[in-house]
């Protein structure tokens, strides 16, 4: 081979090696995947798939419906009272994955079947670095901090006290895991403007301006999820102060409130559209009591009585004080 051959095919070699091991640039190509061929660390929490018992289809079980087949029988439930599409989403919930708000949320959540729910979604979750962020703290102390920058950890403790069920077994966490890595954030998602899918592609295909890249396909979403706590309104009886909007209370009522009171047997107390169910939630909202929807929204609910079964509290960037009071216009017009 000539000395000009070979430097060709060297130096073909090296413009097509962020590339050359991979299948072509296209929308549902992994983020996590990209931002590796771009020259990024891998994420630190990438499933163990070569364990006895582990795959995708009983990750998925787990998660949907709290148990799986193991060995040709069923698996102990995790929980007896939750799983965990109970309180998140599996699918992409927010319409802008860099600025998640609430209210395009709700529009979002209305517009693609979804429930309106006060985790953060699952979807995309592997592609965090940061867990029980904000003031979890508040509620679970200590217990966070092993959770911070470790998804293992965060699942486990999700297992154990927030749908205060048993720990899990190795094969069904990696599994877990396995399952989550499916439904990962892809190129589609990052809603990238023509220059910069533009630019994002050329970084893939020749290596150029990698760290810029990196930069901006990591704008595009956030890397954990706030998390901010905040009390009620000071008079129950006079409320958030703010004027509702029925339309908007009603989908929260319908996409929220009866995806565990009505929809699923996650709770023990039933809300259905019968008008004594309205007048009752009106009534009990200007108390301290635990069917007021400010209180319970913002508080949750702590499990008493030797049930284990409670409600977890929607933070501010979940549910907003202008939801609250859309909630209970709906509730008050249905009530009359």
């Amino acid at each position: 081979m000539s000395r000009t051959i070979l430097c060709i095919a060297i130096t073909t070699l090296i413009f097509s090696a962020f590339s050359i091991y991979d299948p072509p640039l296209t929308s549902d190509y992994p983020v996590s995947k990209l931002l590796e061929v771009l020259g990024d660390t891998p994420l630190p929490h990438k499933a163990d798939t070569d364990m006895n018992r582990v795959s995708v289809e009983r990750g998925r079980d787990l998660v949907i419906n709290g148990l799986s087949d193991a060995a040709g029988k069923k698996s102990k439930r995790v929980s007896k009272h939750f799983t965990c599409v109970a309180c998140h989403n599996i699918e992409r919930e927010d319409p802008d994955l860099a600025n998640p708000d609430p209210e395009t949320r709700l529009t979002f959540a209305r517009d693609n079947n979804l429930p309106f729910l006060q985790g953060s979604p699952l979807y995309g979750i592997v592609n965090r670095t940061s867990f029980y962020n904000g003031d979890y703290v508040k509620k679970y102390g200590d217990l966070v901090e092993p959770t911070r920058h470790d998804l293992r950890e965060a699942i486990a403790l999700c297992a154990t006290e927030c749908s205060q069920g048993r720990s899990l077994k190795k094969w069904e966490l990696e599994s877990i895991l396995t399952y989550l890595w499916t439904i990962e954030l892809k190129v589609s998602d990052l809603d990238l403007s023509p220059s910069e899918m533009a630019m994002v592609e050329k970084a893939f295909e020749d290596g150029s301006d990698r760290n810029q890249a990196i930069d901006i396909i990591k704008s595009k979403y956030l890397d954990h999820a706030p998390a901010t706590f905040v009390d009620p309104p000071s008079d129950r009886k006079t409320g958030t102060g703010l004027e509702g909007d029925p339309a908007n209370g009603q989908l929260i009522y319908e996409l929220s409130c009866q995806h565990c009171h009505f929809d699923h047997p996650f709770s023990y107390l039933t809300l259905d559209n019968d008008p004594l169910t309205f007048r009752h939630l009106v009534k009990e909202a200007g108390t301290y009591n635990p069917h007021s929807i400010y209180q319970v929204i913002r508080y949750g609910t702590s499990p008493t009585g030797g049930d284990k079964a409670y409600m977890p509290q929607y933070p501010e960037e979940k549910l907003t004080d202008q939801q609250l009071a859309d909630l209970l216009a709906y509730l008050e017009v249905q009530a009359r």
